[in-house]
């Protein structure tokens, strides 16, 4: 009943009509392939219409959740990192602010602005006696350190032999002693040859406590790179200390630097071990110190600004 036909030369469409529904067939012969497109107004079609609908809007929905989570977990990173830095700088932002207050005890509402107390640390001879200590004793540990350091790092990269991990636990261990311990042992031991009590013993001291963290550093870079380069640059003609200087120590470099500047930030403000062993040759944190156990002193809160921006 009421059959129709229209013919194209390359596409066939037939349409019949029936008393219960109506069906669609499109054939298309194009390219040699038939695709075939059955539409009907029922309701199963309905039904698959409106489950697809639900689908694609519950996957939207769920994608927003997913959206809304990660921005909220963003946030709650951020704010984590905000107060933790918070929470490190806020004593020394306080004693920057209090080093330029006149008044003598730091209190709230703050006094008059003033330079007083860097005018008394700069006229007083001995806080410039422990700076000096200390910058001595910094740069010569941070280069005794790195050096020491870097020949750690490398013995543990170039070679391999038997009780290798217990060369690398006696090598990293010195900053996982309690630093009294540590203190009390070198003042002992440094007593026994002489040495205790000049410049000398905290070098020695210092050594031992910032050379592991260079060795740390260097060892982390040796690690990423190619074993390869240096048994290359051998067979190229290079002997090892030219392969030590044109291959090992420039890929090396921003370690050694980051270790020499570690090392010395270390030596400068380390007081528990020089406290010990200085004797009379006092660095400036033990200076601190003695200023502490006297009595409160505002200086020392410009000493303290003076040596966070030393370290910086």
């Amino acid at each position: 009943e009421g059959e129709s036909f229209n013919i194209d030369q390359d596409r066939a469409v037939v349409q019949i009509k029936c008393p219960q529904d109506e069906i669609i067939i499109k054939l298309n012969a194009e390219l040699n392939k038939t695709y075939l497109w059955f539409g009907a107004r029922s309701d199963r079609d309905y039904y698959f219409r409106n489950q697809s609908e639900q689908d694609t809007n519950a996957a939207g929905l769920g994608g927003s959740v997913l959206a809304t989570r990660a921005a909220a977990a963003v946030l709650g990173l951020v704010v984590y990192v905000i107060l933790a830095y918070v929470f490190v700088f806020a004593p020394i932002a306080a004693s920057f602010v209090f080093s330029f207050n006149s008044d003598r005890f730091p209190s709230i509402p703050l006094g008059e602005f003033s330079l007083d107390w860097y005018r008394a640390v700069a006229t007083d001879p001995l806080v410039w006696e422990g700076a000096r200590n200390t910058l001595v004793v910094g740069v010569i540990v941070g280069l005794v350190s790195t050096l020491l350091g870097f020949g750690a790092a490398y013995t543990d990269y170039r070679y391999k032999f038997a009780g290798k991990q217990v060369y690398l636990a006696l090598a990293l261990l010195p900053p996982t002693i309690p630093v009294i311990i540590l203190g009390l042992a070198m003042l002992a031991y440094l007593s026994r040859i002489n040495l205790s009590g000049n410049a000398l013993s905290v070098i020695i001291s210092h050594v031992v406590v910032c050379a592991p963290f260079a060795m740390a550093i260097i060892r982390l870079r040796l690690s990423q790179m190619d074993p390869a380069l240096e048994p290359a640059a051998w067979n190229l003609g290079a002997s090892e200390w030219m392969a030590m200087r044109h291959v090992i120590v420039p890929f090396c470099a921003p370690a050694i630097l980051g270790a020499l500047f570690i090392t010395m930030a270390v030596s400068f403000d380390e007081f528990a071990v020089a406290w010990f062993v200085s004797g009379l040759n006092e660095t400036l944190p033990v200076k601190v110190l003695g200023f502490l156990q006297g009595q409160v002193s505002p200086r020392i809160n410009a000493i303290g600004t003076f040596v966070f921006i030393l370290s910086m």
